[in-house]
């Protein structure tokens, strides 16, 4: 049993001490569940239930994705301390697991990415379906993302067949990883490490984001951004030189104060 799924029933334990009414919720997905894996799977399914496919089924998948895969526990569990070491609202781990959208999604998608890799495309087409109407996050099950992703409110994000998100990035609500038309191929997106996505940012075509970039909300990014720049306006141009202490990702900072003069002084 991992420290995480310890420290999520200690918390379970202490809210059933307070909260009576929550009593079924948390023995139905913490008290009665023999691992974090299982947990998982029933949270998902109870939320993504819906049409033709039963929640036992879907348990079932997802509970199989999680434990058949060797990385994908270990990448939400990177996404969980996410949310809790970066986001304000969070001051635990059992409540993303029970409640937060953001990282609910993230997890589902986890599944659908390991079902694509393994050829059952249509089912992971499926359980992309179903993240886009249960926590309006539409991710390509294709698409590849990896651990210490923090989807904060998460509403409306949408990242291409293409795109990749590199390791510890931050994302806030309606941000699109998109193309540019009807293009096919290699279309989307690249994400480096390290980088801040500001709400409303619309990131589009086959570009790349620097390592340790900040994009401002709203933007509009159509060609390459730098390592360790900010980037904000429509279309987004260089703002300056992210402080050498700044790790946006990790800070969550979304203002300007900060910055240094880019030295190119050139636009994007």
């Amino acid at each position: 049993m991992s420290e995480t799924w310890h420290i999520i029933r200690d918390e379970a334990i202490e809210i059933a001490s307070k909260e009576r009414i929550l009593s079924k919720i948390l023995t139905e997905y913490v008290f009665e569940r023999e691992s974090f894996e299982d947990a998982l799977s029933w949270r998902l399914s109870a939320r993504l239930a819906k049409g033709s496919v039963p929640a036992n089924d879907l348990r079932e998948l997802l509970l199989a994705s999680f434990v058949d895969s060797k990385s994908i526990l270990t990448d939400i569990e990177a996404d969980l301390h996410a949310v809790k070491e970066r986001d304000p609202a969070c001051q635990d781990f059992i409540s993303p697991f029970l409640y937060f959208k953001g990282f609910q999604a993230l997890c589902a998608y986890r599944a659908s990415h390991y079902l694509w890799n393994n050829g059952r495309c249509d089912m992971a087409l499926y359980l992309q379906s179903l993240i886009s109407i249960i926590y309006s996050v539409d991710i390509h099950p294709a698409a590849r993302i990896g651990k210490g992703i923090l989807l904060d409110h998460a509403t409306s994000f949408v990242a291409g067949e293409t795109t990749v998100i590199e390791d510890d990035v931050s994302i806030l609500h309606e941000v699109t990883l998109g193309g540019t038309g009807k293009e096919s191929g290699n279309r989307h997106p690249k994400i480096r490490s390290g980088v801040l996505i500001g709400a409303g940012a619309k990131i589009l075509g086959n570009v790349e984001v620097g390592e340790g970039a900040r994009v401002g909300a709203s933007s509009v990014v159509l060609s390459d951004v730098p390592p360790n720049v900010s980037v904000a306006g429509v279309p987004s141009r260089v703002l300056g030189e992210n402080s050498s202490q700044d790790s946006p990702s990790q800070e969550m900072n979304h203002t300007i104060n900060s910055l240094k003069e880019y030295e190119s002084g050139g636009g994007i």
